[in-house]
């Protein structure tokens, strides 16, 4: 027999990066599939457009930047003062430059840094004791195939990506006799406004052969539908129009 895929009804869910792209389509997925959704970024008035859509009783608008300890602490308690529980955590937030090793700036080299890969573990710390509370939880980390291979132009992107991965890896033996799931999400390219003026241009036409940042959130509300009795650890996906 086929496992059946797990119930999301009532499940409650926090997602960063959730103002725009992937995280955006997370949510909305994660809504039509009967859960609850903290969202939370930076950008206040596009999550505050997100939850007018999902509706009030679906969604709660939590600004926060994720390379503050601090203010992952809230969000998590936020979410936790809405809805009542948390059950799983997406840490998608993340930024890119594309540059020779020498070309990006010593702020962007810092802040791709304290957002992808700090930006990650403060939010993860955030949850796990949630976690522990209930003997249960998901962390999905949204990660990239850069994470496996790099790519001339984008060295510390990629070293971030590494990062997280390992992160995931790690996490997954620690957690996982707690009842606590670690998955990474690894896309390949993927047509949302990452990177937008930072090394891509809007409107190109090469970013019609990516994935869709819809494409990327069915992989992770699939990983979040497994039955409780199996997990996965990295998924990696191109579309059909791009190389490996």
């Amino acid at each position: 027999m086929p496992a059946e895929s797990r119930n999301l009804k009532g499940s409650v869910v926090a997602i960063t990066g959730a103002s725009s792209g992937i995280g955006r389509e997370t949510a909305r997925l994660l809504v039509e599939a009967g859960a609850k959704v903290a969202l939370g970024a930076r950008r206040l008035d596009r999550l505050n457009e997100l939850v007018k859509e999902l509706g009030k009783d679906n969604a709660v608008a939590i600004q926060m930047d994720v390379t503050s300890a601090d203010e992952n602490n809230k969000f998590i308690a936020k979410t936790i003062e809405t809805f009542g529980r948390l059950d799983s955590v997406v840490a998608n937030a993340g930024i890119g430059y594309y540059g020779g090793i020498t070309d990006i700036s010593d702020d962007e080299l810092t802040n791709m840094i304290a957002v992808n890969y700090s930006g990650t573990i403060w939010t993860v710390r955030a949850a796990v004791p949630e976690f522990r509370k209930t003997g249960a939880g998901d962390i999905v980390i949204v990660s990239s195939v850069a994470g496996f291979r790099g790519g001339a132009k984008e060295a510390v992107y990629a070293g971030t990506k590494f990062a997280q991965i390992g992160l995931a890896g790690s996490l997954d033996r620690e957690l996982t006799p707690e009842g606590i799931r670690v998955t990474a999400i690894c896309p390949a390219g993927t047509n949302t406004e990452f990177a937008i003026g930072a090394g891509r241009t809007e409107g190109d036409p090469a970013l019609s052969d990516y994935m869709s940042p819809a494409d990327v959130a069915f992989q992770i509300v699939t990983a979040l539908q497994q039955p409780r009795r199996l997990r996965t650890s990295v998924w990696m996906t191109w579309s059909m129009a791009q190389s490996s």
